[in-house]
């Protein structure tokens, strides 16, 4: 048997005894209703056990009928506690007022922020949040319900078409949806719609203008594919071509992949830091000194304290601090190759666009030399094809 909270909220006494009958003594006690646990043996032939402390004052009827003797080897529990904070009056009141400090800091608002404003300035938003309240150094608990606040600050921003007010710790985050307005761009001249590389259109679909190429059609750079020019010789009419054209390309890449790669690997070695979090703020309390690895990963996991389900403005935060090193691993040629045509497909992808389709590829050309592979690939991809090329008007026609 182990001993409970409630025998640490009564006190636990540690309880060695020695000399008389022993074993009579502790089934003697037993029988009376005693609670005694973690009864055992000591290298001396002793016995050894733990009681509360009501029950410790009680032991002396069954001591004189069995000639044994005790004496108290450990004491632990809530009245100890209580005792050592007496003697440490200043202690004890300096903590209560820690934690009475920490509650009213994270009660107050430190910081108000705001987030998704473009047209409307940051001091508008501000001045509107402060009529309703919402500034620096302001209790929380005084704030009305968000959903409220956040209709009260619409209210005084007609170019906001949603607001949102969200707390977070010790700060108040405002978020503004901003009304949509017709975007007044520049007027589109006449244009045509050419190609930006040499391919084989795929796919045309000309929603303005005249299509000048069909599906399976080679053409260069800089050709036509979708024309601004309607009617005929003695009726031009210049319009401004739009329309979707996509095309096969090709792209040859030249590639060194090496034969290593530096590979993070976790020794297992770590420290920890304990942090208490009030407010959204963290005070550290162990682990303290620098870290004596050279290279490290910290990962950091928050205990929020709750009663009853309401979660309360405290808790802690576990830190780990967890030593790496960087291995060197060697890849096979095969491993090599394929790294480098995965790079430059993602190179690739990145200037085509995200609509563009790898449809093929070939690998030209393979060398090793100095730890490296040098790799010559052909990328065959079905992406768009279009850009725009004004039309010029030419005086005196």
């Amino acid at each position: 048997m182990k001993g409970t909270w409630m025998h640490w909220v009564k006190g636990i006494v540690t309880v060695r005894a020695r000399g008389g009958e022993l074993e009579s003594f502790v089934n003697q006690a037993l029988q009376g209703g005693l609670t005694l646990w973690s009864i055992r043996r000591t290298s001396e032939g002793q016995l050894e056990f733990e009681t509360t402390v009501g029950h410790f004052f009680r032991l002396r009827p069954y001591l004189k009928r069995t000639s044994c003797r005790i004496h108290v080897t450990g004491r632990n529990g809530m009245p100890f506690w209580i005792l050592k904070v007496r003697r440490r009056v200043f202690f004890g009141v300096g903590l209560l007022l820690f934690f009475v400090g920490l509650y009213l800091l994270s009660s107050l608002v430190w910081n108000v922020q705001v987030s998704g404003n473009i047209r409307i300035s940051d001091e508008q938003i501000l001045k509107a949040a402060e009529a309703e309240g919402i500034r620096q150094m302001q209790w929380s608990f005084k704030l009305d319900d968000p959903q409220v606040l956040s209709k009260r600050i619409a209210a005084r921003l007609p170019d906001a078409s949603w607001v949102g007010v969200e707390k977070k710790g010790t700060s108040i985050i405002i978020n503004i949806v901003e009304s949509t307005k017709p975007n007044q761009g520049p007027l589109l001249s006449p244009r045509h719609l050419i190609a930006t590389d040499d391919a084989v259109v795929t796919d045309i679909q000309a929603d303005a203008g005249r299509p000048v190429v069909k599906r399976n059609m080679r053409v260069k750079k800089g050709d036509i594919l979708i024309s601004g020019s309607l009617g005929d010789e003695t009726n031009i009419q210049t319009v401004i071509a739009k329309g979707k054209v996509r095309g096969l390309v090709w792209h040859e890449y030249n590639i060194v992949s090496p034969l290593t790669e530096k590979v993070k690997v976790y020794t297992g070695e770590s420290t920890t830091k304990w942090h208490v979090v009030a407010g959204g703020r963290a005070l550290q309390v162990s682990g303290f000194g620098k870290t004596s690895y050279s290279d490290f990963e910290v990962v950091q996991r928050e205990e929020q304290l709750s009663w009853h389900g309401i979660k309360l403005p405290f808790g802690r935060m576990k830190e780990s601090v967890l030593e790496v090193r960087l291995d060197e691993r060697k890849l096979t040629e095969e491993e090599a190759v394929t790294k480098g045509i995965q790079q430059a497909k993602a190179d690739l992808m990145t200037k085509a666009g995200t609509d563009a389709v790898i449809v093929a590829e070939k690998l030209l050309h393979e060398k090793t030399d100095n730890g490296k592979v040098y790799l010559k690939v052909l990328l065959e991809v079905e992406q768009s094809i279009v850009t725009e090329m004004p039309i010029v008007s030419t005086q005196g026609e």
